[in-house]
């Protein structure tokens, strides 16, 4: 694995485990995030041939940061509280979209780039829905940051050992 795709997949961190501590916050962020880095893609695929390289990084911050920042305001008019309950954690999709600008995701196959957003729309509104089931209960834990850690490293461990190879001794 390289460093891009440690950066970009590292960065998918803080919200997967911060803003799903409900599948209706996480299905928020999720829409938001996929509406933002589809803007930004049409639009820096758009700019980037007429761009001179050494601007490619600034312009590609100022456009995330306008996108997310409409995004928000959008998300504020229509639900002010559901967009209290995402935090900072909608700020973090600006730099997302820069890293993925800058890993090459707008280049690369549009059947990837539709996997990746699925995979994380899942991973957040499974991650919620599951914190919401389990700290509806006496597992309030799970509602909190180190719950969404500790049922990460879980569901980790359990695909690990889906997974795994059988080898016979």
């Amino acid at each position: 694995m390289n460093k891009s795709s440690t950066l970009q997949n590292s960065l998918m961190l803080p919200p997967l485990i911060g803003a799903t501590d409900s599948w209706v916050t996480a299905l928020g962020l999720w829409l938001m995030s996929i509406v933002v880095i589809s803007a930004f893609g049409v639009s820096m695929g758009a700019l980037r041939s007429r761009m001179v390289p050494a601007t490619h990084l600034l312009a590609s911050v100022l456009l995330a940061a306008a996108l997310t920042s409409c995004a928000e305001l959008a998300a504020q008019a229509w639900s002010l509280q559901g967009l209290q309950h995402l935090g900072i954690y909608a700020g973090l999709i600006a730099l997302q979209c820069v890293v993925l600008e800058h890993t090459g995701f707008f280049q690369s196959a549009w059947r990837d780039r539709l996997r990746l957003c699925g995979v994380f729309g899942a991973l957040m509104v499974g991650m919620g829905l599951l914190r919401e089931l389990f700290g509806n209960g006496s597992f309030h834990l799970v509602t909190l940051a180190p719950g969404g850690f500790i049922l990460l490293g879980l569901l980790i461990a359990a695909w690990q050992a889906w997974t795994r190879p059988t080898t016979p001794h």
